[in-house]
């Protein structure tokens, strides 16, 4: 008998003899299929989240610069992240990185405090974020004015009380009448719209839509009360110059600030490039994907286990069959293939059907993502398929050998006689 004659007839065997106990071999195959569909969900979301994070800095722009008060790690976030108030930058700190001859490659500045207020119009009440900001907001931040106009230099100066509104506050607050020349309350003060924004939708995971723009001095003075600013973006002319113009910046404020140590270690404040936030991101998620990915894996394990357990119950059922086999010429290397065929071909099942059902939770997940607004891309990697059906082959292999080994070694006569 050839070899791919015996390769077939071995298999033939072990599918009609799967096919047989058709509910234990799914049953048996459910572990496999939720250790397959876990590690191919896990690995879409990690890649689609991957995905969407480059895609919200590139929108926000690879050649943005951000400094926030206070001082962090090299790889970790400034202390203002977790809620901690920090006065140590101010406007003056924006002015002077503006100039030319601090930092040669910058093209505008963005200084800006933000907090939550509510606003009225007539009946209507919401909650919004107030996003107090100077006249550098559009040439860096981005973003368009779809009706009316965006505040001066001279209206910040003059603390006026003029607003731009989002789009999605529009909506809610007008319900759909002309909101130019209204007159709102944002808490206890009286502003005029004199704009509204095109709308945007999420940028670095925040929804501008939502925000009220309103000058940074009308802002400091009038509704949060004080003189700090809580972030600044810098715009740089080029990718390339982003890295020396952190380094202005850095000389810059320290000598504002009489920092005398240039190495940065007593720096009170961060300044961090956009594509630093997506390094730090991205290598967040590619460890959080791995470890959950890892932790899906075991459930594979446990489904080797009960496949396992599955075969010996098979051998013990199918004792006298074993020992009929080897007295008509079976060899123990046919028994011990015969079994580790249908090991494999159990998990192989479960891994194919894993896959099917990973793919499509992964893009059920997208579509609900998409839906509540997120550029979430549906992306499962080629690798994670051919991992998830690699490892289920060799959980049937390994899992399946002692069964197998067990049924080779049966005595033909004592097989026989068992009942």
């Amino acid at each position: 008998m050839s070899s791919l004659t015996y390769i077939t007839e071995i298999s033939k065997n072990s599918l009609l003899s799967l096919a047989e106990n058709k509910r234990r071999t799914l049953l048996t195959t459910l572990g496999i299929i939720i250790g397959v569909s876990s590690v191919i969900v896990i690995m879409a979301i990690g890649l689609s989240a991957q995905g969407l994070i480059l895609a919200q800095v590139n929108k926000l722009g690879s050649n943005l610069i951000g400094i926030m008060p206070g001082k962090s790690e090299d790889k970790g976030p400034p202390a203002t992240v977790f809620g901690i108030v920090i006065t140590t930058l101010t406007y003056e700190d924006a002015l002077a990185i503006k100039q030319a001859n601090n930092v040669p490659h910058v093209v505008d500045v963005s200084a800006n405090v933000r907090g939550s207020e509510v606003v009225t119009w007539q009946a209507n009440q919401l909650t919004a974020d107030v996003f107090g900001t100077n006249v550098g907001y559009l040439p860096v931040e981005g973003g368009q004015v779809a009706e009316g106009r965006f505040f001066t230099d001279d209206e910040d100066k003059s603390v006026s009380r003029v607003a731009v509104l989002g789009s999605a506050v529009k909506n809610d607050l007008f319900d759909g009448n002309n909101p130019i020349g209204r007159k709102i309350k944002i808490g206890t003060q009286t502003f005029e719209v004199i704009g509204v924004m095109e709308q945007r939708g999420k940028v670095a995971f925040q929804d501008y839509d939502n925000y009220i723009f309103i000058p940074l001095n009308t802002m400091q003075k009038l509704i949060a009360g004080v003189r700090h600013l809580g972030f600044i973006r810098v715009k740089i002319d080029k990718q390339e110059n982003v890295a020396e113009a952190i380094a202005d910046i850095g000389a810059t404020l320290r000598e504002r600030h009489g920092i005398k140590d240039m190495s940065g270690a007593n720096d009170d404040f961060t300044v961090r490039a956009a594509a630093e936030a997506l390094d730090a991101l991205t290598t967040v998620t590619n460890s959080l994907r791995f470890f959950l990915a890892a932790m899906a894996a075991l459930s594979l394990v446990v489904g080797g286990i009960g496949i396992m357990n599955i075969m010996l119950i098979r051998v013990a059922q199918r004792t006298r069959e074993i020992g009929l086999r080897k007295a008509i010429g079976a060899t123990n290397s046919d028994i011990v293939t015969q079994f580790l065929v249908e090991s494999i071909s159990i998990t192989l099942l479960g891994g194919l059907i894993g896959i099917g059902f990973g793919e499509f939770l992964a893009w059920l997940i997208a579509q609900v993502a998409q839906a509540l607004g997120y550029d979430w891309q549906f992306i499962v990697s080629p690798w994670s398929i051919v991992l998830a059906v690699g490892v289920s082959m060799a959980i049937g292999l390994i899992f399946g050998l002692y069964p197998a080994r067990k049924a080779g070694r049966l005595n033909p006569i004592e097989a026989l006689r068992y009942e």
